[in-house]
């Protein structure tokens, strides 16, 4: 088997025009998602986020999954979770795309699969956290100031490492 890879951080080197199906994550996907979280976390584009927590918020994720082509094995293509955060907001998080796989709008499709489930259970918003902001803006999202998220979210935040220095960009969503 082939891997893109940096450092320690390695994923399986899938083929860019490999069929694609969209589903929701199980706990064998727990080593891929940890994989593609990491390899972005690695150049420092998203947050790494450990097994433990991917296995206690697995029904959080949808996966992008690719099949086998060629001499290329089949995997994760990308991943993306909805976390329910309280009754009126959720966040739009882990947002990873395969190297192999960025420009085919698998971000996008990955967001709006999250905006259906959240539409599906009446939830009124989402929130994201980002260096993405163009991306998220192209998804429905605007950009608004950090003082104004959910109470929720800082009790999360509390929980990152880069709690007292984070640049990312808090991105919301309207729904209703």
């Amino acid at each position: 088997m082939t891997y893109l890879s940096l450092d320690s951080i390695a994923v399986p080197d899938l083929h860019p025009q490999a069929e694609l199906t969209v589903r929701k994550a199980r706990l064998s996907d727990i080593g891929a998602i940890h994989e593609l979280i990491g390899y972005w976390a690695s150049r420092g584009l998203m947050l790494v986020r450990s097994k433990a927590l991917l296995a206690e918020t697995i029904r959080d994720f949808h996966l992008v999954i690719a099949a086998p082509r060629d001499a290329h094995p089949g995997g994760l293509a990308g991943v993306c979770g909805l976390h329910l955060l309280a009754h009126d907001l959720a966040e739009v998080r882990g947002l990873a795309i395969h190297p192999n796989m960025q420009g085919r709008g698998l971000g996008k499709q990955l967001v709006e699969a999250c905006e259906a489930e959240a539409r599906a259970i009446d939830l009124p918003a989402l929130f994201a956290w980002t260096y993405q902001q163009g991306f998220f803006e192209k998804c429905g999202f605007t950009r608004i100031d950090k003082t104004n998220l959910h109470p929720k979210v800082w009790s999360e935040c509390q929980r990152c490492a880069f709690f007292e220095n984070c640049n990312e960009i808090a991105m919301f969503r309207a729904l209703a």
